[in-house]
């Protein structure tokens, strides 16, 4: 007898279904159901040891147990608890995340991905009925879970029509990819909906504060307080004034004019010019690399090439930000990921960030 086939949905940036659908079809994932922002998969090899869809593109992913719609949330509630006793009997979660799927592509009219309005105040109607059934364990919705934590998620399609799923948190170490460039999923699972909940100690400068703290914490890198961090790319300074809040020394290499409140920082330099220009020696003592400059990828990556490659370069992580400039050339991406590898870099790891625009991050180590 076969298997039973087995359904998971996909979060994403709108705009980049397509290439959702053709990175997990190697895996066996076909598309069932489709709007901008979600994707709902089948597989006909049965749960099994079958993983979740993962890849580049995907944000988030969750075993689906169907849709709901009804006339209000009301009806939906009820609904959905009817739904969860049908697909698994007794069975509770440890927390709920819910949130809505992306309408419009990252920065267009100003929207950012995450927690809205109405999702945050659906939260707020379902979490105290599903605490008090039982069902969701914590009182409190949209917290970051655990590794091991099981995690029940509401996607608002629309208001009024909701996907249901759940997944669980897999610790750091056991979630890899066999393709050696898709990273790790452990951290954005336990994100609510994949997008990074973050409360900043200082004045964000830009949105690149939050596309470094989230590639930061994405990439496992082991910064510390002291270290020397290099941005290039730097202007005004969102990512620089990440990289200060965590307590490091910062050069940002940019020809244009910096934020008087990062220049302000005695933790600070800032060199006026483009990285290409400069010696190496600029570039000494430096443990970290950030470059987000908008340019050809592969011209990002020469530059990057000719500061690694050097002999007395003490760089050990690279968070890379490679332009894409369409979907059309996610074919790319493992041309530029060979390229990354020659260098003798490892754990090499890409991912199109939450508060990324067309784009992707790049992360891999150097042994120094």
């Amino acid at each position: 007898m076969s298997n039973p086939a087995s359904f998971a949905m996909v979060c994403c940036q709108s705009g980049v279904e397509t290439a959702v659908k053709e990175e997990v079809s190697a895996a066996g994932w076909k598309l069932a159901f489709s709007r901008r922002g979600f994707v709902s998969l089948k597989h006909e090899g049965g749960a099994g040891e079958l993983a979740l869809p993962h890849g580049v593109f995907v944000r988030t992913s969750a075993w689906s147990l169907g849709l709901i719609q009804g006339n209000d949330a009301a009806s939906n509630r009820e609904a959905l608890i009817a739904r969860l006793s049908e697909a698994g009997g007794e069975q509770s979660w440890d927390r709920l995340h819910l949130w809505p799927r992306d309408r419009l592509t990252v920065g267009k009219f100003g929207f950012e991905p995450g927690i809205d309005e109405v999702s945050r105040a659906v939260a707020e109607y379902l979490t105290p009925v599903l605490h008090s059934r039982g069902i969701v364990r914590q009182s409190l919705c949209n917290q970051v879970a655990a590794p091991g934590e099981r995690v029940l998620d509401v996607v608002l399609i629309e208001p009024s029509q909701w996907a249901i799923g759940w997944h669980q948190v897999p610790a750091p170490a056991a979630a890899s990819d066999s393709a050696g460039y898709v990273g790790s999923m452990a951290v954005p699972l336990a994100w609510p909906g994949g997008v990074q909940p973050i409360e900043p100690t200082v004045p964000v400068i830009s949105r690149a504060y939050y596309k470094a703290a989230e590639a930061i914490c994405w990439s496992g890198f082991e910064m510390k307080v002291g270290d020397l961090a290099v941005e290039v790319g730097a202007s005004p300074g969102g990512a620089c004034g990440r990289l200060l809040e965590l307590g490091m020394r910062v050069i940002g290499i940019d020809p244009a004019d910096m934020d008087a409140e990062i220049l302000g920082d005695k933790r600070f330099r800032h060199i006026r010019a483009r990285a290409g220009d400069l010696p190496r020696r600029d570039f000494a003592g430096a443990s970290w690399l950030l470059v987000d400059s908008n340019v050809r990828p592969d011209q990002t990556l020469t530059t990057v090439e000719h500061i690694v490659q050097h002999r007395q370069s003490s760089i050990r992580g690279l968070l890379l930000t490679l332009k894409l400039g369409g979907i059309e050339h996610a074919d790319r991406i493992p041309g530029w990921v060979r390229r990354v590898r020659g260098w003798g870099a490892r754990d090499i790891r890409v991912r199109q960030l939450a508060r990324g625009k067309m784009e992707l991050c790049l992360a891999a180590r150097l042994d120094r």
